[in-house]
């Protein structure tokens, strides 16, 4: 298209010469005119402001194949957008697959003007571009310019030559000189074909899919410091996924061993606040700073309906129903589809996600081919330790009901009066039993135990030691139907709710039942996010994982202020060693020689003191990143701290919010993200970060 654009705007320069100069090249002139090569946008409403964007020159171009062969039927659907969109070409129509969105309009684009507000050049429509290309080719052919062209709204264009074509406002009303609108108006740019425009026209997508990411947002419709959508944020981290991938996995894309990941956002907050619960909090919130009460309901108060049961159960359901929806529909659209699926939850969108996995129930197949009788070890030890419970509440003729039902301990302290009912017992054993449950219920102390499995009420099953759940809300959590690979929490709080709720520490063995990985990334100054190791390990201080940087070794003012602290401690113990020398050879007596060797051999097991301890932080280093975390991601760490940027590092309550928010653009966050994705796959990246695992 580049090339076909010079040969036409270097056709004609002569329109102002003499006639005669003008008729000469007519036959030149005729072999010089190409037709124009269209290309596809789409019109993009913000703010009621319209803003054409180009398709990708994959999808234009399967938009124009698909254009020339399906005239005459009745409508064709193309997937643009990596599959999440669909164009119907009869309507003209741009329709999201995934998610709620207005459609948007389409046009075959061929000619452009410069708009007023922000100098973008806008498209024309296709039916008066045809116009236009027509008129351009006869001036083209017979080398006649000056042509001028009325729009259906009265707006004139004129084809000075091909480098020059103007666009005239047409006039509100002629003035009192009878002006003509295009002495009036305000001239505006005219182009011919994309390739004169200077837009950013992607070249498009991997069709290959490696692996999907279910994505959910936190607390509010907005995601970011801009109020930006969970759809468009996820843009934003799909797009970064894209450059990363360019980046750092070269060679596994040159060898055509991956595609990409696909990102799907999940949204919650529409369907929560759908309940009419808006409509009550309307009618008891106060009209003073009516801007922040409305704030604070529309966001802040998220928290508070997922710590209430009705709430709770509308969060949890839509979730786990959406993602199951989601990835029916994917699997519809994409059937030779062979890759793992993983979810990430921002903020409270990964404790919504946390208790959903922890409610998981383990396939029985899969259990028995992950552990070969233990099943059974644990069965038999739980139906025993029924029928103890049984003995001393002198119940044991009830003993036969409770094992033909299968009934553990931990099932029994799940049970019901009504499920004691259904079962046959009556009343008084009934009453017997439930108030052995609600006594065990109220006297329960948080600690933990490798083997007791555990219940409890709100996504804690086999979390806590307790046999009963902390006095907390309860919900049914629903099961996805899909075992996901791994769990992403991004400046998430999970680790503060586990602790509200009682739990002061996680059992080592413990491990998620269907997901065996599990990252927390959270940014230094962010102040929603918590760690989880220290819950493991309570009794060990470490730092969390330093995420380097994509672009490799720390940002410079991390180094710089590691080398200053390293700098001063140095200077501190050199400083201290000469005055211990000074002030030992200043009050020991230089006598005798003996004496004079004792001192060395102090000085110098002082410096071999020294020493260590300045080489101690290295192995402290290797030590931290070496300790033992538990099962809880397979055995790796799980916390990951971002490196803050160096103006970030000024002040760090001026940039907590940003801190929060802040996943959706951070290249760092989505280098781990891919890396440990497509380390399931037994692909790496093309050369290792510096202080990546």
């Amino acid at each position: 298209p580049f090339s076909r654009c010079r040969s036409v705007m270097s056709a004609p320069e002569q329109p102002a010469g003499p006639p005669a100069a003008a008729e000469a090249p007519e036959p030149e002139a005729a072999n010089r005119y190409e037709a124009v090569a269209p290309h596809w946008f789409y019109c993009k409403v913000t703010d009621s402001r319209e803003r054409w964007i180009p398709f990708s020159i994959q999808d234009s171009e399967r938009l124009e194949a698909a254009h020339a062969s399906g005239k005459g039927q009745a409508d064709v659907t193309v997937a643009t957008s990596g599959g999440r969109y669909d164009v119907h070409l009869q309507q003209r129509q741009r329709v999201a697959v995934y998610w709620e969105e207005e459609a948007s309009q389409v046009r075959r684009c061929t000619w452009f003007y410069k708009g007023d507000k922000d100098n973008k050049y806008i498209p024309y429509s296709e039916t008066f571009s045809e116009q236009l290309e027509e008129a351009y080719m006869i001036a083209v052919t017979l080398d006649e310019w000056k042509k001028k062209l009325e729009s259906p709204s009265r707006e004139i264009i004129i084809l000075h030559n091909p480098k020059l074509m103007v666009h005239y406002h047409p006039v509100a009303a002629s003035d009192d000189w009878g002006s003509a609108p295009m002495e009036q108006g305000r001239p505006r740019t005219v182009k011919r074909g994309v390739e004169n425009i200077a837009a950013e026209i992607p070249a498009g997508e991997p069709l290959q899919i490696d692996h999907l990411v279910f994505v959910v947002h936190g607390i509010g419709p907005a995601c970011d410091i801009r109020f930006r959508s969970i759809v468009q944020c996820v843009n934003d981290f799909r797009n970064v996924s894209l450059n990363m991938l360019q980046a750092h996995f070269k060679k596994a894309q040159e060898q055509q061993q991956i595609g990409r990941v696909e990102f799907l956002p999940v949204n919650w907050h529409s369907s929560l606040h759908s309940t009419g619960v808006d409509v009550d909090l309307e009618r008891i919130t106060l009209p003073s700073i009516n801007r922040l009460r409305h704030f604070i309901n529309d966001t802040i108060l998220d928290v508070f309906f997922y710590n209430s049961s009705t709430y709770c159960q509308t969060i949890v359901d839509t979730v786990a129903s959406e993602m199951n929806r989601l990835y029916q529909l994917f699997l519809s659209r994409n059937p030779g589809f062979k890759g793992g699926v993983s979810i990430a939850g921002h903020s409270l969108g990964s404790l919504i996600l946390f208790d959903l996995l922890t409610n998981q129930k383990v396939a029985p197949e899969d259990d028995e081919r992950g552990r070969e009788g233990s099943t059974t070890t644990s069965s038999t030890r739980g139906v025993e330790q029924v029928k103890e419970i049984l003995r001393t509440l002198e119940l044991s003729e009830y003993s036969d009901v409770f094992e033909k039902e299968k009934m553990d301990r931990q099932t029994l302290f799940l049970c019901t009066e009504q499920n004691l009912k259904e079962m046959g017992i009556p009343l008084g054993p009934r009453m017997k039993l439930l108030h052995y449950i609600s006594s065990k219920r109220e006297t329960q102390v948080c600690t933990w135990n490798s083997g007791t499995p555990v219940i409890r009420p709100r996504g804690f099953s086999r979390l806590t030691n307790p046999t009963f759940p902390l006095p907390q809300v309860s919900a049914n959590y629903p099961q996805l139907i899909y075992k996901p690979t791994i769990f992403f929490a991004f400046g998430s709080p999970i680790g503060m709710f586990l602790t509200v709720r009682g739990v002061k520490r996680i059992n080592p063995n413990y491990s998620l039942p269907t997901c065996k990985g599990f990252f927390n990334i959270f940014h230094p100054f962010d102040p929603v996010a918590y760690r989880i190791e220290p819950m493991i390990v309570p009794d060990v201080e470490f730092e969390p994982m330093l995420l380097p940087h994509h672009k490799g070794r720390k940002r410079m003012h991390l180094e710089l202020k590691e080398g200053l602290t390293r700098m001063s401690v140095d200077l501190k113990n050199n400083l201290l060693g000469s005055l211990r020398v000074a002030w030992q050879s200043f009050t020991r007596a230089p006598l005798p020689a003996v004496e004079a060797a004792e001192a060395e051999g102090e000085t110098s097991a002082e410096a071999q003191t020294e020493t260590k301890a300045e080489e101690s932080p290295e192995p402290a280093k290797e030590e931290a990143s070496a300790i033992n975390v538990g099962m809880l991601n397979g055995g790796q760490r799980i916390d990951y701290v971002l490196q803050e940027k160096p103006i970030e590092s000024f002040n760090e309550y001026l940039f907590a919010l940003q801190g929060h928010l802040c996943y959706w653009e951070s290249e760092d966050t989505v280098l781990l993200v891919l890396k440990e994705i497509y380390q399931t796959q037994g692909i790496t990246l093309d050369q290792p970060l510096p202080g990546g695992q």
